[in-house]
């Protein structure tokens, strides 16, 4: 396994998670880490080079977001599996042999994700159905005051308990491994996103040229969520609501597109409810796409 993996840690002023994040890739068994970084400024370079001298620092020379950085990363990394993961994530110790096995006893995954944990141990449903019009707009709505509406509960899949191996729609970003053959084939994330959503159009990408995305459970990991985007909310809920009109344009055809000039206004919407909602509560302004 460790000739196949490269990691690709995607940084951006968060220190002292990327040194927690890469202990625990280098102790998992992963032989090459690569940290894009995306700019920062808060010493990371330094630590993560006396830490770990073995890793690799990736400058993208800017804030690029997410996925062009997890590009930049990727294109260094010269090895057939490819483990994409933010810096705020710990990884199990049986973790990444856990999503090798799994993607290599399957030929046709291009991508498999693991199990997700927050930090009090919590579920966070990382393995998903991509929504239609109907259900997207049912959790964007109906998700700010009703978490357990239908509509959320179909698209984060709740009544599945999250215990089988099983293909899915989408697995989150912030962890998975990629076959390198199908992210080369599709381009890896599309730049045009800043952050969010950038998982979800891979995905989609990859399941319409013929690929599958599975879940893996026997592959834990810890996520803290939002230490980086946290540091600016509102800039990061905006980039949200964009990259939704991003893949909604992108994946709604036939005569479906005719309900998108309704789509607009009601993201624009969303995006005022959601604001508002943290403003008054003062806490994290969504839980995630």
């Amino acid at each position: 396994m460790t000739d196949d993996v490269a990691a690709v840690v995607v940084n951006y002023n968060t220190c002292q998670y990327l040194l927690r994040c890469v202990a625990s890739l280098f102790e998992a068994g992963v032989g090459t880490v690569v940290v894009a970084d995306n700019g920062s400024s808060d010493g990371s370079e330094m630590a993560l080079l006396e830490h770990f001298p073995a890793a690799k620092w990736a400058p993208t020379g800017a804030n690029l977001g997410y996925g062009r950085a997890a590009n930049v990363g990727a294109a260094l990394a010269g090895t057939k599996y490819l483990l994409i993961c933010n810096a705020d994530v710990v990884v199990g110790p049986r973790a990444v042999e856990a999503l090798w096995r799994s993607i290599v006893r399957a030929p046709k995954a291009a991508v498999v994700g693991p199990r997700i944990l927050d930090v009090k141990g919590k579920l966070y449903p990382s393995a998903r159905r991509f929504p239609d019009l109907v259900d997207a707009f049912g959790h964007g709505f109906f998700g700010q005051f009703w978490a357990g509406n239908p509509f959320t509960r179909r698209y984060r899949m709740s009544d599945w308990d999250h215990e089988e191996r099983r293909e899915v729609d989408w697995v989150s970003g912030s962890c998975f491994l990629a076959r390198r053959t199908a992210w080369d084939a599709v381009g890896g994330f599309d730049a045009g996103y800043f952050m969010y959503l950038e998982d979800v159009d891979l995905c989609w990408r990859l399941g319409r040229a013929g690929w599958s995305i599975v879940y893996e459970p026997n592959a834990e990991v810890v996520h803290v969520q939002g230490a980086s985007a946290d540091r600016h909310p509102y800039r990061m809920l905006f980039a949200h609501h964009v990259s939704m009109w991003r893949f909604a344009w992108r994946s709604t055809d036939g005569a479906r597109r005719w309900v998108l000039p309704v789509v607009l206004p009601g993201l624009a919407l969303r995006f005022v409810l959601t604001a508002g909602r943290r403003a008054l509560s003062g806490g994290r302004p969504d839980e995630g796409p």
